[in-house]
């Protein structure tokens, strides 16, 4: 099984995460940013990934430090994994009511963000909108990924929570074992 612990702590933030790619969508995540915590359990059921992950933070300033350290966080654990013998890309496309998002991603370890995500508010709950791009970008700078994605629609939150479904979706696909692979590059190296 493809099981990770990573355990990051600086003067902003200290998070506790268990990964096991190999899951069936199990997770108990508490970050003290509620919304946050609403769409990563998202993430860990559509991608049947089991996620276990703690984080306390520096709350009294705002969310930011939080959601970008679970992002660098939960990338570290994401580049871990072995990378022969994987899909390597994957992709969804998930509608929410008047929502869609298309969110596709490549482990090909060469991290960069494209994402179309322009709120239309400042926060969902405690949670600040403009860290969802931020979010992303931290995540794939450290699990060494190519994300690109598109959101729209009107609420915020059906929005948001679409585009974490579709990231789970699409991790889930791109991390899947498949022998008959190899290491999945012209240049023999990933």
């Amino acid at each position: 099984m493809r099981k990770f612990q990573i355990n990051r702590e600086t003067k902003e933030t200290k998070i506790g995460l268990e990964l096991n790619i190999d899951g069936t969508g199990v997770y108990s995540i508490v970050t003290g940013i509620p919304f946050f915590d609403h769409v990563l359990n998202s993430f860990s059921k559509h991608g049947s990934f089991d996620l276990n992950l703690r984080a306390n933070g520096d709350l009294e300033v705002d969310d930011h430090h939080t959601v970008e350290d679970v992002g660098i966080v939960l990338g570290q654990a994401f580049n871990n994994i072995e990378k022969a013998n994987i899909k390597r890309f994957g992709w969804a496309m998930i509608p929410m009511d008047e929502a869609k998002a298309t969110f596709c991603i490549d482990i090909g370890g060469r991290p960069y963000v494209v994402g179309d995500y322009v709120p239309n508010t400042e926060k969902i709950g405690n949670f600040s909108t403009e860290n969802v791009v931020h979010f992303f970008e931290s995540f794939a700078n450290h699990a060494k990924v190519n994300i690109h994605f598109e959101v729209t629609g009107k609420n915020e939150h059906h929005k948001v929570e679409a585009l974490f479904k579709a990231f789970g979706i699409a991790m889930d696909m791109a991390t899947q074992n498949d022998n008959r692979k190899g290491l999945i590059s012209t240049k023999g190296t990933i």
